[in-house]
C-alpha cells in the first residue's frame, strides 16, 4: 500500500492508529523523541520501523522537515506540531514530495462557542497560547492548500480518552479522586450548576477518522474535521451517569466556581477553568457527510472504557 510516517507515534492516538495502518497493509515508520512504548500492546508494532528524532533540536537548525522528507513517505501524519513555525518548516519541506500530510489540531481553536453544536466553519476566537497557535497552524495549512496545492488534512480532536491514561472527569479536571468519590457513592461538588459541557472522543475513533481521511483523499485534502463523540456531556449529566455506572444514585452538590476552587488544588482548579471556560460542543456532520465517518464510541462509552482500565490497573479504588 503506502509508506506512512507517523510523528509522535506512541502517544494517545498513535497507540491505536499505528496498528490500524499496519493492518491496512501500510509500511509504517514511527517517529518519536525517545524510547516510549505505546499505551496498549499490539502485535502490529513488531513490523513497524522505529526512528528517534529530537524535533525541537532539529527544528532549531532547520533539519527536521528535511529529515522527514528524506524518508520518502507517501503519507505523513503529524501528531505533535504545536507552533506555526513547526508547521511551516514541515509543510515547506514536504509540499511536492508527499501525497498526503495529516495534522492533529484541537477543538480549542474555536475558543468559546456561539451556536452549538459548533461546525468547523464557525468563526473562531481562540484564547490561550495552545488554541491560538493551533488556529494559526490551521489558517496557514488551509491557505497553503488553496494557494499552493499542499495536500493537507486537519483533524481536530476533543478531550481524548482511552485505555492507558486518566480521562477528563466530571469535575472538569484529571484528578482520579473525583472518580473515587463517585465509586464509593460520596458527594461530589461541581462548579456552578454543572451545566458547562465537555466533549470527549475515544482515541480509537480519532485513529479511525485518520484512516477515513486517508481513504477519501479527494474529499479530505484542504479540509478540517472535528474528531469528537456524537454528543457532548454536561458536567452534571456526566457525573450522574458515572454514579449510576458504579451502582449508586447521584450525590451532587454545587458551588459558584470562585467558591468551589477554594476546596481544590490550584492545578485542578486551573484545569477545570480551562475546560468550562470553553465548554465545547462540536458537530460531526462534516465527517459524516464528506467521509462517511461516524464515531463508534459515545462520550460515556469512551470514558467508561478508560475508567474500566483504571480499575483493572488498581488506580481507582473505592
Amino acid at each position: 500500500m503506502a509508506r506512512v510516517v507517523v510523528i509522535g507515534a506512541t502517544g494517545h492516538v498513535g497507540t491505536y492508529l499505528v496498528p490500524r495502518l499496519v493492518e491496512a497493509g501500510h509500511d509504517v515508520i514511527a517517529i518519536s523523541r525517545g524510547n516510549a512504548e505505546p499505551y496498549m500492546p499490539h502485535a502490529a508494532w513488531k513490523s513497524v520501523e522505529k526512528k528517534q528524532m529530537d524535533r525541537a533540536a532539529m527544528e532549531k537548525d532547520g533539519s527536521f522537515g528535511q529529515a522527514i522528507r528524506a524518508l520518502k513517505a507517501d503519507i505523513v501524519i503529524d501528531k505533535i506540531c504545536f507552533t506555526l513555525e513547526s508547521a511551516q518548516q514541515l509543510g515547506e519541506a514536504l509540499n511536492g514530495h508527499v501525497g498526503h500530510l495529516l495534522h492533529t489540531g484541537t477543538i480549542w481553536t474555536h475558543g468559546r462557542s456561539v451556536a452549538v453544536p459548533t461546525r468547523e466553519d464557525a468563526p473562531k476566537t481562540p484564547f490561550g497560547e495552545y488554541g491560538i497557535q493551533k488556529k494559526a497552524i490551521e489558517d496557514h495549512f488551509l491557505r497553503e492548500a488553496k494557494l499552493h496545492g499542499l495536500p493537507v488534512t486537519l483533524i481536530h480532536p476533543g478531550h481524548i480518552v482511552g485505555r492507558g491514561w486518566a480521562p477528563l472527569n466530571p469535575a472538569g479536571h484529571f484528578n482520579l479522586a473525583a472518580f473515587e468519590t463517585i465509586a464509593r457513592g460520596g458527594q461530589l461538588t461541581l462548579p456552578n450548576f454543572g451545566l458547562e459541557t465537555v466533549h470527549h472522543v475515544h482515541a480509537d475513533d480519532i485513529a479511525a477518522l485518520f484512516m477515513a481521511a486517508i481513504g477519501n483523499w479527494r474529499a479530505s485534502t484542504g479540509e478540517s474535521f472535528h474528531a469528537v463523540s456524537e454528543q457532548a456531556l454536561t458536567l452534571r449529566g456526566y457525573a450522574e451517569a458515572m454514579y449510576r455506572w458504579f451502582g449508586h444514585e447521584p450525590n451532587l452538590a454545587f458551588k459558584p466556581y470562585d467558591e468551589w476552587k477554594k476546596d481544590q488544588t490550584p492545578e485542578d482548579a486551573t484545569a477545570t477553568l480551562e475546560h468550562i471556560a470553553r465548554s465545547p460542543n462540536c458537530s460531526m456532520e462534516k465527517a459524516r457527510n464528506l467521509l462517511d465517518f461516524r464515531p463508534r464510541y459515545s462520550s460515556l462509552d469512551a470514558v467508561q472504557d478508560a475508567v474500566g482500565w483504571l480499575i483493572e490497573a488498581g488506580r481507582i479504588g473505592s
